[in-house]
């Protein structure tokens, strides 16, 4: 079962329902179950037109749900309007879904996770990790949010800032996570970025591509994760850099400094530097803080801890991981880190075995487990 084509088909299959008249909520409830059917379905018997077969078994899902409280005038109209066999048009529906997804009623945190359900293809559990919470409390709201946009017009506009903290959870999905939608992150902040004059639209964008252009360098052949300071950067996409360095640039040029153009300068530093000793960290501490003033996110926190343990020494890194919950997610890794650099390889192995057995993914937790093995083994 080809799980990327289902995934790449989605959207255009909901946005086929809710053009014909299926109110939002229903149509990605019809297209969920459709999924299902598929993966049933499809390895003993695979269509010859994929999208066709997601499209009609989509709407008779949506017909059979609403045939019980449906007037037969409706039903009969909604059948006229079943879709003919047959090729379905090719429509990319995805950046329109976003918007809707984005809709005023719908508060950020709600709009970006029913985003990420519905059209993006994430599991409740993908998205519950994405925003530190249980997953049955995720679940509660992307709930409340189908419920709120059910009944929405297709055209009716979202929120830019909204589509585009979507954008970027999508895209650091599909970079570490378990599905890979990264290229399909970049591909619509592209049109994002053609369609508005946008500074944070234009950080967004040279931030993928500067994370983008490391891909190919962050894990070994063996799937094993290889940390930043080891990657070889003779491998690193230097078009891709080159690209997202001058949008970059253009964005900061008109002054109106967002969170995403402050990590893309982040990631343009990391990117010129030749070496790992050559990093400019002492820079790249200036802008955590600019990000931590514009955004006072723990997780910037913590990453500007490891900087200021880089740029300052590893007693300043404590110190200012000191400062924040120790709950927070990678906190234990990093307090590893900076403990070894520090020099107490006692405290640090002790720490990686710990942070190992909190580790989000597979490939972190075995990352983790060799580092303790390493310094136990000194």
């Amino acid at each position: 079962m080809d799980e990327a084509l289902l995934r790449s088909l989605t959207p255009s299959v909901l946005g086929i329902l809710v053009r014909r008249g299926a109110d939002f909520a229903a149509a990605e409830d019809a297209v969920q179950d459709a999924l299902v059917e598929a993966v049933r379905v499809w390895p003993a018997d695979p269509p010859r037109d994929p999208m066709g077969w997601l499209v009609t078994a989509a709407w008779r899902k949506f017909l059979d749900a609403t045939r019980s409280d449906t007037s037969r005038h409706r039903r009969e109209d909604l059948i006229d309007a079943e879709p003919a066999p047959g090729p379905a048009p090719a429509v990319d529906d995805t950046l329109q879904l976003y918007f809707l997804c984005a809709h005023p009623s719908l508060t950020p945190s709600s709009a970006v996770a029913l985003t990420l359900r519905a059209v993006g293809g994430l599991t409740t559990r993908q998205i519950a990790q994405a925003y530190l919470v249980p997953e049955a409390t995720m679940a509660q709201r992307i709930s409340r949010a189908k419920r709120t946009v059910s009944g929405v017009r297709f055209d009716q506009p979202g929120d830019v800032a909204t589509v585009l903290r979507v954008l970027y959870l999508v895209f650091n999905e599909g970079y570490s996570g378990d599905v890979d939608l990264a290229a399909e992150a970049i591909r619509l902040t592209r049109q994002l970025a053609a369609a508005i004059d946008h500074p944070e639209v234009a950080g967004l964008l040279a931030l993928m591509l500067l994370h983008h252009a490391r891909r190919a360098t962050r894990t070994a052949p063996d799937g094993s994760l290889v940390p930043l300071a080891e990657q070889d950067r003779g491998r690193w996409d230097t078009e891709s850099i080159a690209e997202g360095v001058e949008i970059l640039q253009a964005a900061l040029a008109r002054d109106r400094l967002g969170e995403f153009q402050a990590q893309a300068a982040i990631a343009a530093l990391h990117a010129d530097a030749p070496t790992a000793e050559e990093t400019d960290w002492a820079q790249i501490v200036e802008w955590y803080d600019e990000l931590t003033r514009l955004t006072d996110s723990p997780v910037v926190r913590l990453n500007r801890a490891v900087a200021v343990g880089e740029a300052d020494g590893a007693r300043a890194g404590l110190a200012a991981l000191a400062a924040l919950d120790a709950s927070l997610p990678r906190h234990v890794a990093v307090a590893a880190y900076l403990h070894e650099r520090d020099g107490d390889l006692a405290t640090a192995a002790r720490l990686y075995a710990e942070a190992a057995h909190k580790a989000p993914n597979l490939a972190e937790r075995d990352h983790l487990t060799r580092q303790a093995a390493r310094l136990n083994a000194c």
